[in-house]
This record gives C-alpha cells, sequence and structure tokens, in this order.
C-alpha cells in the first residue's frame, strides 16, 4: 500500500511543491458534480485516501469532509491545509467508523489496491459509510479499457528558496497481470540550496470496467461508469458512481 512509498512518508512534506493544491481545481469540480448525483441532499462526505488534502483544499467550500488516509505524514500536510476538517488515520480496507455520510469519495489512492480482493474490501467500506440514498464516487487514475502508457512531469517553488520537482513514467511491464509501474524520479532543493535526487518505482493496479461493476453491484450499490476526457490531448479516464438504494 501507499504508505510503503518514501513520497508518502519521510518525503511527505514535499507534496504541496510537487502536486500543488490548485490543479486540483479541475478534478474536484468533477467529483463535485458527481456527489451531488445522490438521491439525498449531500452535505456530509467522507474521504477515503485523502492523502496531502488537495482535493480537499477545493471540495471543503462546498462539503463537511471528514478525511482518512493511512500515512500519519500526509494527514500531518492534510492537517495545515484543512485544518478544519476531520481526520483520522485509518485503512480504506477495513476501516468502520460506525458512523454514515451522505456521499464517499475516494481519489487516486485507489490506484494502490493491487488485487481484487481489496478493491472489493474498500468497495464494501465505501458502501458500510453511505447512508441509503447517498452515492460513492470512485476515480481510479486508469482502468484496463483507458490504460496507455505515459510520462507527467511537474513541481514548483515555494518563493522561499525550496522547490521541487519530478518525472513520471508509467508502463505496463505484464500486460497480462492486474497492476502496473511508475517509475519516478523526484529533485529536491533545500532552502540552502543543497539538493537531492530520489528514484522511486510505484506499483499501482489495473482493473477493467466489468471488474468495477461486479464488485459494485456485489457490495449493494447500483453502478454507473463514466468515461471522460479532460482535453483533445488527454486520454480518457473512467469514473464509477455506486448509487446506494433509498
Amino acid at each position: 500500500m501507499s504508505e510503503d512509498y518514501r513520497l508518502y512518508a519521510d518525503l511527505a512534506a514535499w507534496w504541496p511543491l510537487l502536486s500543488p493544491p490548485e490543479e486540483y481545481a479541475d478534478e474536484a469540480a468533477v467529483a463535485t458534480s458527481a456527489l451531488d448525483s445522490a438521491d439525498v441532499d449531500v452535505r456530509e462526505v467522507l474521504e477515503l485516501g485523502s492523502g496531502g488534502g488537495h482535493n480537499a483544499v477545493h471540495l471543503k467550500r462546498r462539503f463537511e469532509l471528514t478525511l482518512v488516509d493511512l500515512s500519519p505524514r500526509m494527514l500531518e500536510v492534510s492537517r495545515r491545509l484543512n485544518p478544519e476538517c476531520e481526520h483520522v488515520e485509518g485503512d480504506m480496507r477495513d476501516l468502520r467508523l460506525g458512523r454514515d455520510f451522505d456521499a464517499v469519495f475516494i481519489h487516486d489512492a485507489l490506484d494502490y489496491l493491487l488485487t481484487e480482493e481489496d478493491l472489493a474490501a474498500t468497495v464494501a467500506t465505501a458502501f458500510a459509510h453511505c447512508r441509503p440514498g447517498g452515492a460513492a464516487v470512485f476515480v481510479p487514475d486508469h482502468t484496463t479499457e483507458t490504460f496507455a502508457e505515459s510520462t507527467e512531469h511537474g513541481g514548483s517553488d515555494d518563493g522561499d528558496g525550496r522547490g521541487a520537482r519530478f518525472l513520471g513514467w508509467t508502463w505496463d511491464p505484464d500486460p497480462d497481470d492486474t497492476w502496473v509501474r511508475t517509475d519516478y524520479v523526484l529533485l529536491l532543493r533545500e532552502k540552502d540550496g543543497n539538493t537531492e535526487v530520489v528514484h522511486e518505482t510505484h506499483t499501482t493496479g489495473l482493473f477493467s470496467r466489468d471488474v468495477w461493476h461486479r464488485l459494485l453491484t456485489a457490495a449493494g450499490f447500483e453502478p454507473l461508469v463514466l468515461t471522460r476526457r479532460d482535453g483533445p490531448d488527454d486520454a480518457p479516464r473512467d469514473l464509477f458512481i455506486g448509487h446506494r438504494p433509498a
């Protein structure tokens, strides 16, 4: 799971520079529209795998958020950005808070689920916390049908000498299994000008639309898949909505 990676552990403090919160505005807008598709008035939202809280920066303007992540270091980052939100350390595969919400949201933390069993457990967690008439929104980076080898880069400076840049290369070593590989190279510059180069390999899950549909249905949701393309040069991306019957 994601807690095994330095990016979410001792390097977590670099997250706001590597992936700035303002870059999440469009994604959060799509998530808001999907969350609002519930059959209840959505006010209370549980975000599982909330990471550094960069989606929450935008979603909290519309919803009352409870943020859950497995990494205590990432929760520290999120608490600084979102002090008004409740934060909980927990594993989305087996979390049980004993209360329900109008909607549940899981962004790309889903990618670190490598088996159908882990994905099914997470879908069950979402169902257990979604009140009747509510909805759960799942946004994996890829499905089997949309995956294509890709590269990405980014990063920013803090205006006080610190800066971070990254290059990511995602590829599939074996198309017959349920995971893909992303190699990240991070270049981190401290305020005093010293730099560190970090290479880290992340293994992430890849499942078909049929698997998603089957697991959502098995958990009790009425599933819906939306395929969208953010821009003319962007790859298609699947978003799954599970409606819990009233």
